[in-house]
Formats: C-alpha cells, structure tokens, sequence
C-alpha cells in the first residue's frame, strides 16, 4: 500500500484555498508569527557571529564565492547560511542537499556564518572547505563540506586532525594558512550579520526573476519551501512592496533548534 503522502501544515492549505482579496491579511499574519518566532530565538539561543573584519567589508570579494548546488540557471535560489560546527546545520545540509536534486528550478548557494561559541573550530573548518573549493570548484566544495560534517565532534569540538582531509597538500595547506580564505569567511560573516542573519541555519529564498527574497529561520522542511516559493512568485504579491534584499531579519544568535 502506498504511504500517504505527509499534509501540508493548516496554514500552507488554508493559502491555497482562500479568495485573492485575504492573500494581504494572511501575509500580514505569517509576519507576525514570523516575529514572535524570532524574539523566541533571540531570548533562547546563545553564541554570535564569529571574528569580524576590522576593515570594511568588500561586496565584491563576498560575492566572488558563490559555492552553488543545482543548476546556475534556476529561477529561485536558496542562499544557506551555515556554520561547520553547528549541529543542526549538521543534520539538514544532506536533506536540504537531496530537496535540492528533486527541484531543478531551485539552485543551493552556500554562506559561511561561523559561530563565536564554535571557535576556533568553526572558523578553520570554513577556511578548509573554502579552499577545497578554490583548488577543485563547486563539487570539490560540497564534497569538503560532506567530509568535515561527517567527521566533525560539532559544538566547537571540531575535526580530530584537519590534515586527514582527502587531498590534504602542501597548497592546501597554504591556502588554509594564508590571509585570503580567513579574509573571505570573514567578510561572509560580516555580510550574515549587516543583513541580521545571526542564527544558523538559516535561509535566504531568491526569486532571481523578480529579485524578491525573504529569509526563514531553519532548518526549513520541503513542503515549507514550496510554499515559501510558491507565496513569493505569486502574481498577487506583485503589489506589495518589493523586498529590499534583507527579507525578515532571522534575529537572534547561536543554532536554531529543531
């Protein structure tokens, strides 16, 4: 007998099913569940951003770094902000990797929002993955974030021995030492934190073709994210304001429960 195939929550049917004229009182109220959610986050969780940059953070070189998953020409991205140390980010990176392969009109874009409660761990794992990116490109990069997931104690506890790394070089091993990948990681965090990503995981949902984008504390289930996806392509939304590219600020600091 097939398994029923798991509902939508209550909320997500009752969209769907209402008249046009409540899409506004229905965006209205998810935005104020959404902020109740968030001050729950910001007197429950614990930690903060990692070391941040003295010098002013360059747009640029946070944007040259792309790490991405799916295909670079889907409509809709999800940006992922994570922490290599984190153990929620531990357990829905490979799920939210699989949602990903199932939906090839949704690419996946990594960022890196090491925690100052994970460190020094959070920070060099990053460095780690950045350059397995670096010298192997985007699947080298996902294979690197595998790798230390599966091997990582998390809560700052970090890898045993680092140099285990498959294909551990000696340019590997400049390329962790060296200014660059702790210039970028940091200019990333930096980035999370002016846009008040301050817990992980979290996510950013991109409409590429409208350029409209809101942000969801995770970990974010699949039936979630098509109708995030869905509500933010949604003809009627046209006549609401346009985000700005901050979305819903996910306040607060430290790992997101589950």
């Amino acid at each position: 007998m097939t398994p029923k195939r798991p509902s939508l929550p209550i909320e997500m049917q009752a969209f769907r099913r209402r008249p046009r004229r409540w899409l506004r009182l229905l965006w209205a109220l998810a935005a104020g569940l959404t902020a109740a959610l968030l001050i729950w986050f910001m007197f429950s969780s614990s930690g903060e951003p990692g070391p941040q940059p003295s010098r002013e953070v360059d747009a640029t070189e946070v944007a040259a770094r792309p790490w991405r998953l799916g295909s670079p020409e889907a409509r809709f991205t999800i940006v992922f902000y994570a922490d290599l140390e984190c153990p929620y980010c531990k357990a829905y990176s490979p799920q939210l990797q699989q949602w990903i392969d199932a939906h090839q009109d949704v690419n996946l874009q990594w960022h890196h929002v090491p925690m100052s409660i994970h460190e020094p761990a959070a920070s060099q794992e990053a460095r780690l993955v950045e350059c397995a990116g670096q010298a192997g490109g985007h699947e080298a990069f996902w294979a690197a974030v595998q790798w230390v997931y599966a091997n990582t104690r998390s809560d700052g506890q970090g890898v045993p021995d680092l140099e285990m790394f498959p294909g551990m070089s000696a340019d590997l091993k400049a390329c962790l030492s060296g200014e660059p990948s702790a210039r970028i990681v940091h200019a990333q965090a930096a980035e999370a934190a002016a846009s008040g990503i301050t817990a992980t995981p979290s996510l950013r949902l991109i409409d590429r073709t409208s350029g409209r984008s809101i942000v969801l504390p995770g970990p974010v289930p699949g039936d979630a994210l098509l109708s995030a996806i869905d509500m933010l392509a949604a003809n009627d939304l046209a006549e609401t304001k346009p985000s700005d590219g901050a979305g819903t600020p996910a306040s607060g600091a430290g790992d997101v429960p589950r």
